[in-house]
């Protein structure tokens, strides 16, 4: 069992940091009520995690091929861990987004290592089933979150949804400090710095310009500022990372049709799977009066059928082309997030059933694959860039996904919306939604089939990426 430590040590990490970017989805309205937070404000609480995972998982990466993974895991889940304990006791809205903000640095620390340990840890069948568990343990963890997030509000308070935290990092430092190898240090690769900065400045810039239009509308001086701040510093990344010998992100690799095919994808499915679940949580709560933990098991079948789809439909899936899994994948995403438009003012929880089941059928077949398509599409030597950048497109998607929902959803509904007016605002968010998923997931498929078309017909079907 020894053996085993290291996994361990890894999944307790992984599952903590992906853990909490759902946990907090049902404990909102107990912190607004606690934290006297609007929207807005809720927001922030969700997207200051997501924005930090995206802006810094590439950079990370190359900062652990300097240090170590090991050092930089240890590290991020001391960061992890403190401001979690942060995020409990705050005493406003702004130190909670600070400190989550915090949380996500840690959280992207250990994101960008954990699969790094893992190669460096095991090898042949035993790296397979590593790898196998840390896939599983991840999947997982959307469905874990919301119900731990209701059990731990209702039960406790909000503020134990961070609590939590601190004795699983306590126990994942202690094991990782004594199961994995001594870190391996590669100094010569530099760090993107200005590109980190500049990626960072642009997806907040325009995070904050969406959430900031919808409040005080896009003609407000502090909404253009923010978008003509966003578009200068994703100037400045794209001209920094063309010219850069240490790029964050090498830019001829969007030349490759399969890859940005993936994440298109990637991006996609955060932003049309799941960035309407706040908001579901807010209707569940604040609408239909159920406790945190009824709310949690009522958003479960998503996870669940996730879960069972991936299992079942793994083997059968795991040859077919991209187009099918990750493309036509995320068009059955958008298909189920337009489902929730059943929900009207007069629906029971029931109606998001139907929608959360579809949902978890299409994630089941797209989430296992976009990884390693990713990574398929490139050289093996760009194989830790591309799972990086794949990640990170997810993460924004998320980020911008519950921006641009909720100011619809506020644009619709107003600051006190009435039951009728909440449903309107809820069926304008996840049609957007579904639009996505549905569009994103149409251009993937496209490009794959593309690039699968211009493929010399003597290679092996199997070796082909679509």
């Amino acid at each position: 069992m020894r053996k085993w430590l290291p996994l361990f040590a890894a999944c307790l990490g992984t599952l903590m940091l992906l853990i909490d970017v759902t946990i907090v989805y049902v404990a909102l309205p107990d912190i607004a009520a606690d934290l006297g937070t609007g929207l807005s404000g809720l927001q922030w609480i969700v997207d200051g995690y997501a924005l930090a995972l995206a802006a810094l998982l590439l950079v990370l990466g190359a900062v652990a091929d300097r240090l170590g993974a090991k050092t930089v895991y240890l590290a991020g889940l001391a960061v992890f861990a403190l401001a979690s304990l942060a995020c409990g006791a705050a005493g406003s809205a702004a130190i909670l987004v600070l400190a989550r903000v915090i949380q996500g640095v840690g959280g992207a620390a250990m994101f960008a290592t954990t699969l790094s340990l893992l190669h460096a840890t095991y090898t042949g069948r035993d790296r397979g089933i590593a790898f196998g568990a840390w896939g599983a343990v991840s999947g997982a963890a959307a469905g874990i979150g919301v119900v731990a997030g209701g059990a731990l509000t209702d039960l406790l308070s909000w503020r134990w949804i961070f609590y939590v935290n601190l004795p699983i990092a306590a126990v994942a430092i202690a094991l990782s400090a004594m199961a994995f190898p001594a870190p391996r240090r590669h100094p010569a690769r530099g760090l993107d710095l200005p590109g980190m900065l500049t990626f960072a400045a642009a997806a907040t810039c325009v995070t904050f310009g969406i959430i900031r239009g919808g409040e005080h509308g896009w003609s407000d001086a502090g909404t253009l500022t923010a978008f003509g701040s966003g578009l200068l510093a994703a100037a400045a990344f794209v001209l920094i990372e063309f010219r850069s010998a240490a790029a964050m992100f090498p830019m001829p690799l969007l030349r490759n049709r399969s890859f940005s095919a993936t994440l298109i994808a990637a991006a996609g499915q955060t932003f049309a799977g799941f960035s309407a679940t706040p908001l579901l949580s807010l209707w569940l709560q604040q609408e239909l009066h159920l406790s945190p933990l009824h709310a949690g098991l009522a958003m479960l079948p998503m996870a669940a059928t996730a879960f069972v789809v991936s299992t079942l439909t793994g083997r059968l899936l795991h040859d077919a082309p991209a187009a099918w899994t990750v493309g036509a994948g995320l068009v059955v995403i958008g298909a189920g997030t337009g489902l929730f438009t059943l929900i009207d003012a007069g629906s029971p929880w029931t109606a998001i059933l139907p929608g959360f089941i579809v949902l978890g059928i299409g994630v089941g077949i797209n989430a296992p694959a976009l990884v390693s398509t990713g990574m398929a599409a490139v050289s093996p030597q760009q194989g830790g860039i591309a799972a990086g950048a794949v990640n990170t497109a997810r993460q924004l998607g998320l980020a911008l996904g519950i921006a641009v929902l909720g100011t619809v959803f506020h644009h619709i509904a107003g600051d006190r919306p009435s039951l009728a007016t909440f449903a309107d605002g809820l069926d304008a968010a996840v049609l957007i939604a579904a639009a996505v998923g549905i569009s994103f997931g149409l251009t993937a498929f496209a490009l794959y089939r593309q690039r699968l078309s211009e493929l010399p017909e003597s290679r092996p079907a199997s070796t082909l990426v679509g």
